[in-house]
């Protein structure tokens, strides 16, 4: 059987990936001449099923759970298994007990494991949750790397085209926002990050600071780098970050460590995420074409679960023949 995926973001580039390791001829094709130019390139990379349950529904949890595994085996040394910190000022203490009420999994830090486990941030919070068992990676050297991988594999990559042109069995579209106003029930919700560089700081997990208005994440980066993230906007637009949500993204940078003052604003960026109505990506068919989409903030939370069950759906397909002749 063989394969043309669509789409060279999270969602395309692990579906290839899992179809290769199951035999299947696969193609990928993508508009724009690299991969990871939509919303994957603008993703905080955090494989955090336990605190994403604070906002999302259960399969998050039972599905992502199985995602640092996957992306370990598929881009070794890629994972950084160090957990995640969740944190909150004096002021909003009451939203650390309501994040726990709401999830599972974390232990509570006092002020001095909170100084062990990251010494930059000692004396600024007086208890934390800490989700053990979560991890990250860098979103980009993750798609660079799975990238490398398939060209390693001989798969065709194809680049500024939509792959139309050729004799396909199956074509499972990853188009994410692409598909807006064309697939039902599908929205675009945006998301604005921005990246600071700076030394004088240096944390080696996710930290979460928690707030009523606009919770944010800071992820570690190589060189000094930090990705501070993000809005989630009922919009469309896919245009430049506005200056309320850079105001609110520094402000809160800035409110974890007061270093981040003095850092150098290097990158903003926004990006449309598809969603569907329960914020839960899905498979749908048409005709012969398997839409992978609706990944909302959990691309590469959840690529591998619905790239798992893009491979069995075909599989399947595949035996129904057998069965007949039987």
């Amino acid at each position: 059987m063989r394969i043309l995926v669509k789409g060279a973001g999270v969602a395309g580039l692990t579906v290839a990936w899992q179809l290769y390791r199951h035999g299947f001829d696969v193609a990928v094709a993508e508009r724009a001449g690299k991969v990871g130019t939509g919303a994957s390139g603008f993703a905080g990379g955090m494989l955090a099923p336990w605190c994403e349950r604070e906002s999302a529904e259960e399969p998050v949890l039972a599905l992502g759970r199985l995602a640092v595994d996957w992306w370990e085996a598929a881009v070794p040394g890629q994972v950084h298994r160090r957990g995640t910190l969740v944190v909150a000022s004096g002021r909003d203490a009451g939203e650390l007990d309501r994040f726990a009420r709401r999830t599972s999994g974390w232990e509570w830090l006092d002020e001095a494991a909170i100084a062990a486990l990251e010494p930059d941030l000692a004396g600024r919070f007086r208890k934390a949750l800490f989700f053990r068992r979560e991890a990250h990676l860098d979103p980009r050297q993750a798609l660079s790397a799975l990238t490398a991988g398939l060209e390693e594999a001989r798969m065709r990559l194809l680049f500024a085209t939509s792959g139309d042109d050729g004799p396909y069995d199956r074509v499972i579209d990853c188009t994410g926002s692409a598909q807006i106003g064309r697939l039902p029930d599908l929205r675009g919700v945006r998301g604005e990050m921005l990246y600071l560089e700076t030394a004088e700081i240096n944390l080696s997990r996710p930290v979460r600071l928690l707030h009523p208005r606009h919770p944010i994440y800071i992820v570690p980066r190589e060189k000094n780098r930090f990705m501070v993230g993000a809005t989630m906007i009922e919009s469309e637009d896919a245009g430049p970050i506005t200056a309320r949500s850079l105001m609110e993204l520094l402000n809160a940078a800035y409110a974890l460590h007061p270093a981040f003052g003095e850092a150098r604003l290097t990158e903003t960026g926004a990006g449309i995420r598809p969603a569907y109505p329960d914020n839960f990506p899905r498979v749908t068919k048409e005709g012969s074409t398997l839409h992978v989409n609706g990944f909302y903030r959990h691309g590469f939370l959840l690529a591998p679960a619905m790239a798992g069950e893009v491979a069995r759906l075909l599989l399947a397909e595949q035996r129904q023949p057998e069965r007949r002749a039987s």
